[in-house]
């Protein structure tokens, strides 16, 4: 890289970093974690536990925030020093591309942090995949998709929790839910909502023909204690069956796997990864209630996305984006119009510009 071309880059950055700099409060932001504090330190601060929960995790929400803008101005004092020297040199110096690099993938995700402002964006997440119609074909797709969010959950340094995985007819997967644990993983993940479309050479078909398979993915943001989702024991019919797949002879011989149904939204969902038939329970109860908090949001936005033109409901009809294998390479998003061709790094979890240029458009919904 030039120097010219540096300037030009240095300049670019620089512009970004002040304009949200500009509005950004650090000793505000410091002063909340200093009160939120002090109430830990009162007397009976345990006895409400759900409200000290949450007294805790906005703690570390506020000091999440902070570590991430202070590595931020760190790195831009690095990329301002690199400026400097290649002024007066008229040259970058090697380190200076790996600093440059870093910077502006830390300003990208500066933007797409400040578009997380909704109430449940800081929240942790549910996501489920599952296959359309299409057999093996769809199968194979869904597990291909499983395989990129898993990519991407290990390159965010977030944790996993396999709650489902249900194995698929010869390959693949018939249905996989992963819970999610990480500062804003709803709020990113929110983005991938909807129906994905595959367009390939089969792998299955003898003939070398092009399949067309779609897989839909749902998220879902954790409900912890601070919302009140009240499920009674008449609104649901809970079953019991056998669990398959991998798990031992313990797996198969017990009625460990648990199905259950919310009555009025017929809305079903199972766990039989545990041993435990309790586990299993609990689990799925967890699962419910998220499914049943997402309805909620749903139906509160409905008025709202009615007279809104440019958002799209969720359905199979719809798909929110293309991948493109053949005859040539391609992954588009339909509600953005961001594509790439670079699709062997996308599917090995590189979703940042997808996730960013989703949320930068729907910013305030």
């Amino acid at each position: 890289m030039e120097f010219l071309e540096f300037k030009e880059l240095y300049d670019s950055l620089k512009d970004r970093y002040s304009q949200i700099n500009s509005y950004l409060d650090l000793n505000q932001i410091t002063n909340k974690i200093k009160n939120l504090k002090e109430k830990t330190l009162i007397e009976g601060f345990w006895d409400d536990k759900n409200k000290a929960s949450d007294i805790l995790k906005q703690i570390s929400r506020f000091e999440y925030d902070l570590s991430f803008y202070n590595t931020i101005s760190s790195k831009y004092d690095d990329l301002c020093l690199c400026y400097e020297l290649a002024q007066m040199n008229q040259k970058l110096e090697p380190e200076s591309h790996g600093i440059i690099k870093e910077f502006s993938k830390l300003i990208d995700q500066l933007e797409v942090k400040e578009t997380l402002n909704q109430k449940d964006d800081y929240r942790n997440a549910i996501i489920q995949i599952h296959p359309g119609a299409g057999g093996v074909e769809s199968q194979d797709w869904a597990s291909m998709l499983y395989r990129m969010y898993s990519k991407w959950i290990t390159n965010n340094n977030f944790d996993s929790k396999l709650i489902e995985y249900q194995t698929g007819d010869e390959t693949g997967i018939k249905d996989v839910v992963v819970e999610i644990k990480g500062e804003y993983a709803y709020g990113f993940l929110k983005s991938e909502m909807g129906v994905h479309r595959l367009v390939r050479i089969s792998p299955f078909d003898s003939n070398s023909r092009r399949h067309t398979s779609f897989a839909s993915v749902f998220v879902y943001p954790i409900v912890d204690n601070d919302i009140e989702i009240n499920i009674n024991d008449n609104e649901i019919r809970i079953d019991t069956y056998r669990a398959s797949g991998a798990g031992g002879q313990h797996v198969n011989k017990t009625d460990s796997a648990v199905r259950i149904t919310h009555i009025e939204t017929g809305i079903a969902v199972q766990c039989q990864n545990q041993r435990s038939q309790l586990k299993n329970k609990n689990t799925a109860l967890k699962l419910l209630k998220s499914k049943l908090y997402q309805l909620k949001l749903d139906e509160m936005n409905n008025d709202i996305n009615k007279k809104n033109d440019n958002k799209k409901d969720i359905s199979w009809g719809s798909q929110i984006r293309s991948y493109i294998f053949h005859p040539y390479n391609l992954i588009k998003d339909h509600r953005t119009k961001y594509e790439t061709s670079n699709v062997n790094s996308v599917m090995d979890g590189d979703l940042d510009n997808f996730m960013k240029h989703y949320l930068l458009k729907n910013i305030g919904d």
